[in-house]
């Protein structure tokens, strides 16, 4: 690999990074220039990372050549936790007939930290809640859910309803009574409880737009 394209994939994890955190907003025009100076680095590179976010529809284009974060909507936000209900209902049916891992008893030991009722960052969160998801795949083995995880929650993590929240004790009791009953090897409480968590995270989505 040479350095050209060293630097270019860490352009690209790094403006990634920036735009899942919210740094840019969806109406915030971009331009090479800018992100040139803020990142100290050469063109090249540059476009390279930019390229793969436009193959990835996380940035688009405009006429003049300016960029943009393309935005995600409700629509998007709500048929990603439909499918995701699908499949991780599944999964932890399945896991909850395979070997009780560590990374599941990990993640059952963050879950608690959240439970207090505190105001949590929300990037905090996240990481563990990421945690938690990626360890029911595994715990599945079905370590490629996991990768596709990954991508559904990179685009719902760009959706601002996303961010409303700072408190995360409901939803840690919910992943904390899926790892229970996968513990348990109940697969039909598994998949009930992971059903339950995805309802619930529909329900908040909905219950924001209500107020806005």
């Amino acid at each position: 690999m040479s350095d050209k394209e060293t630097l270019a994939q860490q352009v690209y994890r790094d403006l990634k990074q920036r735009i899942l955190e919210g740094q840019f907003s969806s109406d915030e025009m971009l331009t090479e220039r800018t992100l040139a100076l803020e990142s100290g680095i050469s063109r090249t590179p540059l476009r390279a990372a930019i390229s793969r976010l436009e193959k990835e529809n996380v940035i688009s284009r405009l006429p003049n050549g300016a960029l943009m974060v393309r935005p995600v909507t409700v629509e998007q936000l709500l048929e990603i936790v439909q499918v995701r209900r699908l499949l991780e209902g599944s999964a932890a049916e399945r896991a909850a007939s395979l070997p009780f891992t560590k990374e599941l008893s990990q993640s059952r030991e963050r879950m608690r930290y959240f439970t207090s009722g505190g105001d949590i960052e929300f990037d905090l969160f996240w990481i563990d809640d990421d945690a938690f998801h990626n360890a029911v795949a595994h715990a599945a083995g079905l370590p490629l859910l996991a990768s596709m995880l990954t991508e559904m929650r990179s685009i719902a993590r760009r959706c601002t309803i996303t961010r409303t929240h700072d408190r995360f004790d409901q939803q840690a009791l919910e992943h904390i009574a899926v790892i229970d009953a996968i513990e348990a090897r109940d697969g039909a409480a598994a998949r009930a409880a992971m059903e339950v968590h995805f309802d619930s995270v529909r329900t908040r989505f909905l219950g924001w737009l209500a107020r806005n």
